[in-house]
């Protein structure tokens, strides 16, 4: 995904074209491939098995001898092709001893968002004392089976037809509490894409969902008992009733915070019998209504050796429509490094036509990494088109002509080299190329473009560098010297545009509906006034790491600000610009 970046030291009318096209340029750096051997996964797998943890007991209490605790009990086994987005999330950290008393291994439960991303809770990424787990080094995800591994005879872990992937980075709510247990969301990008098929998330506007009496199911491995420690060997998955928040606030008082959970089942009658509810191993499962996840498996509450069957209390989760775009920048990063969650910028020296990665460190930025030669292009736009997880390019050539250099893995996942494809020809008098993410809401990035009388054609992504038939969206575009976007600004998951006025220099944002043709963003609402004094504009996602989309505006003498976004489609998109130095005049183009 990415951000629009068209040449720099001009406001764009046409795009300038040079006269003499280059050989096609080619990135120099391959991605990071997070996949250690089979085996030493496998390792971990095991490892969790025989500690047989699951996630564990925070200090929040509710009463006198009561404790709320991340918790399938009731339902009935399933398969996995009726829900082949589900995750198991194995983790294991011997501390580097032969004693064993100090081991860590639990096991969570996940939902597949996009090929390289998991969505789960927070709280199997984080120690009830804040502390992160390392799942880069200690974690393994296994997808594509409804059985739990079991232990071989030699002590490895037989996974069933299932495929172990190992996590290349983590991300959690920054705003996550351990103590109360909320903000409790997560999401682990995979080291290579798998081929479970993904489940979509519900949209920030969704309340039919969350409607008391909505039939939700939920789905786990988790505890099937509470008078035992077992999990199932197999996927069960139950049918919950939704509750209202003021029920749930009734029953749990202020550890229900409205708006950021929702709890769903019938009051538990204090033992299994008659009793279904989530239990410990089904932390960061989902909780599903209609084909879209509305929430994560969170929490449940203890009493006096009582274990999710408290008699009147419900199951707890996540309310996913608070978080959706969070979780969005997620799902579509443009981070270059591919190791920190952050969206990072490409910059092409004018001079010397070297294109350059720089990383963001939040509010900096990183020494710049060399990425070959780039002239001959004057648009070069991040985007992850195949939504594999890795980063591509997508550029223009002088000539017209867009490619799409994407990276593909040899067939043990553990390399890859970069290959070229022709995506769109004769595309030298279209005055502007966005890629701000996923338009018409299926999880694939589209392209948008501006033809040379103004009219803005939307280009439905297929997932594969090929596109449905082009739709009009409309015209009267040529009013703006600058359209930028990569993702969602305005936090409801849906991709946005930003569009500055040649005229006054008014900046306006256009909210994603996901919606195709004319209502593909709804009116337009101006969020800043009379930025003429920025010569480029870049919007490359979530430079910040909390979860919302920012800017980047370079001025007429050289200075870069990020203007980090706060997730209102208000005046307030943005809070306090940050400098980012000076001398950025040497680019001519960013993406």
């Amino acid at each position: 995904m990415a951000a629009a970046g068209i040449a720099a030291a001009v406001t764009a009318a046409l795009i300038s074209t040079s006269a003499s096209a280059a050989t096609q340029p080619a990135p120099t750096v391959k991605p990071v491939v997070g996949s250690p051997s089979q085996a030493t996964l496998n390792e971990r797998i095991a490892g969790a098995l025989a500690t047989s943890g699951t996630t564990g007991t925070t200090g929040t209490t509710k009463s006198s001898g009561s404790a709320v605790s991340p918790k399938i009990i009731g339902g009935n086994e399933t398969t996995i092709s009726t829900a082949p987005w589900m995750a198991q999330l194995w983790y294991y950290d011997d501390k580097g001893t032969t004693d064993e008393s100090d081991d860590i291994g639990f096991f969570c439960g996940g939902s597949v968002v996009s090929p390289t991303k998991i969505l789960t809770a927070a709280h199997c990424v984080k120690d009830e004392n804040g502390k992160a787990y390392d799942w880069k080094d200690y974690g393994a995800v296994v997808t594509g089976t409804a059985s739990l591994p079991t232990s071989n005879s030699d002590g490895s872990a037989n996974l069933h037809g299932g495929t172990a992937t190992a996590v290349l980075r983590q991300w959690n709510n920054p705003s996550y509490n351990p103590s109360t247990i909320n903000n409790d969301v997560a999401v682990l990008t995979l080291g290579v894409p798998v081929k479970a098929t993904p489940i979509k998330l519900t949209t920030n506007t969704d309340t039919t969902s969350y409607k008391a009496g909505t039939s939700a199911k939920i789905y786990g491995w988790g505890r099937t008992s509470s008078t035992s420690d077992d999990i199932s060997e197999t996927l069960k998955t139950a049918t919950l009733p939704v509750q209202s928040d003021s029920t749930c606030s009734a029953y749990f008082g202020s550890l229900f915070i409205k708006g950021h959970m929702v709890c769903a089942g019938n009051p538990a009658t204090g033992s299994d019998t008659g009793t279904t509810a989530t239990c410990n191993g089904d932390s960061g499962g989902p909780l599903v209504v209609g084909g879209r996840v509305v929430g994560v498996v969170s929490w449940g509450v203890t009493d006096n050796g009582v274990d999710c069957v408290v008699q009147g209390s419900y199951s707890v989760f996540t309310k996913v429509s608070t978080y959706v775009g969070a979780v969005y920048a997620q799902i579509a990063d443009s981070n270059l490094s591919y190791t920190d969650g952050k969206a990072d910028l490409f910059a092409r020296k004018s001079s010397s036509k070297v294109g350059y990665e720089l990383d963001s460190k939040g509010t900096s930025l990183a020494s710049r990494v060399s990425l070959g030669d780039w002239s001959g292009v004057n648009a070069v736009l991040q985007a992850d088109l195949n939504r594999d997880g890795f980063q591509d390019f997508v550029y223009r050539l002088s000539s017209g002509d867009v490619y799409w250099d994407h990276f593909v893995l040899n067939s043990a996942g553990t390399s890859g080299s970069w290959a070229s494809k022709k995506i769109f020809t004769n595309w030298k008098t279209r005055k502007a190329i966005v890629i701000p993410g996923d338009l018409t809401g299926d999880y694939l990035p589209d392209v948008l473009s501006e033809d040379s009388a103004g009219v803005l054609w939307l280009y439905p992504g297929k997932g594969d560098g090929t596109f449905g038939a082009r739709v009009r969206i409309g015209g009267g575009w040529s009013q703006y010297n600058q359209l930028r976007g990569v993702g969602d600004f305005n936090g409801d998951g849906k991709a946005d545009l930003l569009a500055r006025k040649s005229s006054g220099g008014d900046l306006y944002l256009y909210k994603g509906t996901g919606k195709s043709g004319t209502g593909l963003f709804s009116a337009r609402v101006k969020v800043r006034s009379a930025w003429t004094g920025f010569n480029t504009l870049a919007a490359v996602g979530d430079l910040t790491g909390d979860g919302k989309a920012d800017l980047l505006a370079r001025t007429t003498g050289g200075t870069l600000y990020l203007y980090p976004g706060t997730g209102k489609g208000t005046s307030e998109i943005f809070g306090t610009r940050k400098s980012l130095g000076t001398g950025f005049q040497q680019y001519d183009i960013f993406g």
